[in-house]
């Protein structure tokens, strides 16, 4: 078996106009790393073509920041077809075909053409010979093979058995010395590491709807947490404003209008919001302050829902909040503060074009520009929070951005270390009232491409669920039955829905007997990185641990080696995720229901630990809602599986004993 490119050289692509394009990513390549990256690039080519390619190549570097070989990206659009459209040998190589072409869509991927697929820098893999490599090797890969991807280079296939996982993936996973954003953006330009974000790089993801629920579900835990709003209560009357209606961003309008909520987001990016009010996504556009807030101001007063999209920056829009005494609910952020000096965050007195001139003409003078509106913003929102709003960071490193911008008055006593002044979702909201009990982001997509298997699929999910049993069940099982509704498909046929370890494993094993039945094609199973297990980040996912092992990354990478031995379909590990190099550790998987026996042995086994591995870990870090869950959890499995619990020590115990550690020392 041989699997390479071929010898002729394809025609270069046409590129459509009004598809969205990544700015340049800034070229600071030496002439040896230079020769070294054309070198690295050139080797995926046959040798005859290198006189061509080399030039070509080279001038993408210089232009672009990186090689993205666009000669070998696919004409038009690589839109999702059914799974029965693509050539393999067994199930799992056509699925992944799917999943791959999903990312990359128009309607889908950020930028399209620079295969990102969100989160400003997020990409299915570095350049278009991967692309097609990666796609000869699925069409050859067998139930004896499984295929490794470093970076997003296909190492290659290699023999296994047919319960081992059929792909590993692994992302920008960096020696500890060299993992920072500087080495990582060199390592970038040579052509050796990719950053996959999370369901990028892990070809999960489903578009907006993939962070939609966990959005509505912190929105509406906030209003519970923290404006009194009882817990059959909504957003109605309530104003929420955020920044950002990207790849993940753009699930803020569409989630606080299903929250009940009037929603004002802020987005640079005129193209970005025309899509999101295509899609469906957001109810209305305007350039106007005083518009954006008098309209908002006015569905408050009626309680009515109601989603804006504001055209222009954010930090226009909070001083201008702040100049007229606007009061502000919810707040928070969602600009993609883990590349804030990639094009991540715009600064303000920019247009978005002029954003992107910028970082082609002068990154030093961006990086200073950045900056000074980071400390507008930050300002900004101190007054806001003074005067009564919540504000919560979600997650995307912007107070981290905000730290080292040289403000360290966000920072608890001045050290990005200690904390941050104000809470993270996941510290506040999301840690203790969802990931402790297990609950997180599974999804499913509907293979065939068939609307009506999603159909079948969201009331068979919903018969799993009991909405008495706790809050967030009813949540949850309100959100299902809804979902048809709410139009929630960008892209393939998925579906998000939050689920704990349980309820995960009824509903997989639920659709796999029905793919047996013949009631439904072919299912791929998954979820968000962004899940209990899944990730390990002090900014986001862990911020709610507080016994100082926020900072380990054991519980993603556990995860992980747990699902390749249990016999996951496809199995990731990434670095960065949503809040950038060296700041997070994050994992998840891909399972093909085929209807087998097989395949319900694999998921008894790997749907409960890639969910009760995470909540162990909270337990073990004295969470009250973990420690719970992890109880019942020995109980409930006591066949089988036993979680470590704590002793939980008194508090005035230890206060008396290091007290006199707190006085001063004799002579001192």
């Amino acid at each position: 078996m041989k699997i390479t490119l071929s010898n002729q050289l394809p025609p270069y692509p046409a590129f459509i106009e009004g598809i969205r394009r990544a700015p340049d990513r800034g070229y600071t390549l030496t002439p040896a790393q230079t020769a070294t990256a054309l070198k690295n690039a050139l080797r995926y080519i046959p040798k005859e073509l290198h006189e061509q390619l080399a030039p070509e190549f080279l001038e993408e570097l210089r232009t672009r920041g990186r090689i993205y070989g666009y000669r070998y990206r696919p004409e038009g659009d690589l839109k999702a077809k059914p799974i029965n459209q693509y050539k393999g040998k067994c199930i799992e190589g056509k699925a992944f075909q799917v999943m791959i072409d999903n990312n990359l869509a128009f309607d889908v991927a950020l930028y399209p053409y620079e295969l990102v697929t969100y989160g400003e820098t997020g990409q299915v893999c570095q350049n278009w010979m991967q692309y097609r490599l990666i796609k000869m090797y699925l069409e050859e890969l067998t139930q004896d093979q499984t295929l490794v991807v470093e970076s997003g280079h296909p190492l290659g296939l290699f023999r296994s058995n047919p319960d081992a996982p059929r792909v590993i993936i692994t992302n920008a996973l960096m020696v500890g010395l060299y993992d920072n954003q500087e080495d990582w953006h060199t390592a970038m330009q040579l052509g050796v590491a990719n950053y996959g974000q999370m369901t990028a790089g892990g070809w999960m993801y489903i578009g907006p709807q993939g962070i939609v629920h966990g959005t509505f579900n912190t929105l509406l835990n906030a209003g519970r947490l923290k404006l009194g709003i009882p817990q059959d209560g909504n957003l109605s009357g309530r104003l929420f404003v955020s920044s950002g209606l990207g790849g993940m961003s753009g699930a803020q309008p569409k989630a606080a209008e299903m929250a009940g909520a009037a929603a004002i987001i802020a987005e640079v990016d005129s193209s970005r919001i025309e899509t999101r009010l295509r899609q469906g996504w957001v109810g209305s556009v305007t350039d106007s302050m005083t518009e954006a807030f008098d309209r908002a101001q006015e569905a408050k007063c009626q309680g009515k829902p109601m989603s804006i999209a504001y055209h222009g920056n954010i930090v226009d829009l909070l001083e201008y909040a702040v100049k007229e005494n606007i009061f502000i609910d919810l707040l928070s952020d969602q600009t993609s503060c883990h590349a804030v000096y990639d094009g991540g965050y715009c600064p303000a007195g920019l247009t978005f074009d002029e954003r992107t001139a910028m970082l082609h003409t002068d990154h030093e003078g961006f990086r200073t520009r950045v900056d000074e509106t980071l400390r507008r913003h930050f300002h900004a929102i101190r007054t806001l929070v003074e005067r009564g709003t919540y504000f919560f960071d979600y997650g995307n490193s912007f107070m981290k951005a905000v730290y080292d911008a040289g403000n360290p008055d966000i920072a608890r006593n001045g050290d990005d270390k200690q904390g941050f002044i104000f809470p993270s979702y996941v510290e506040d909201i999301m840690g203790p009232e969802l990931f402790d009990y297990g609950y997180g982001p599974f999804r499913w997509v509907c293979l065939s491409g068939r609307h009506e298997d999603l159909v079948k699929t969201d009331h068979a999910a919903m018969s799993c669920i009991d909405p008495a049993r706790r809050a967030q069940d009813r949540d949850n099982y309100n959100w299902i039955r809804d979902a048809e509704q709410n139009n929630l498909v960008v892209g393939t046929q998925a579906r998000i829905l939050y689920q704990d370890a349980e309820g995960r494993l009824r509903i997989a094993l639920k659709f796999n007997d029905m793919v047996r039945r013949g009631e439904v094609g072919p299912i791929m199973l998954g979820r968000d990185h962004h899940d209990v297990s899944g990730t390990d980040s002090p900014f986001r996912e862990t911020a709610n641990i507080k016994d100082g092992s926020n900072i380990m990354a054991d519980m993603a990478v556990q995860c992980f080696a747990g699902n390749c031995a249990r016999g996951m379909s496809l199995v990731a590990l990434h670095n960065g995720g949503g809040v950038g190099i060296g700041k997070a550790i994050n994992g998840g998987f891909g399972m093909v229901c085929d209807g087998s026996e097989r395949v319900d042995r694999i998921l008894r086994s790997a749907m409960l630990w890639d969910v009760m591995g995470g909540v162990a870990r909270r337990s073990w870090a004295r969470n009250p809602h973990a420690m719970e869950t992890a109880d019942e959890f020995n109980h409930t499995h006591a066949d089988g599986y036993c979680i470590t619990m704590p002793y939980v020590a008194d508090d005035a115990l230890i206060e008396k004993c290091i007290s006199p550690l707190n006085s001063p020392r004799e002579g001192a």
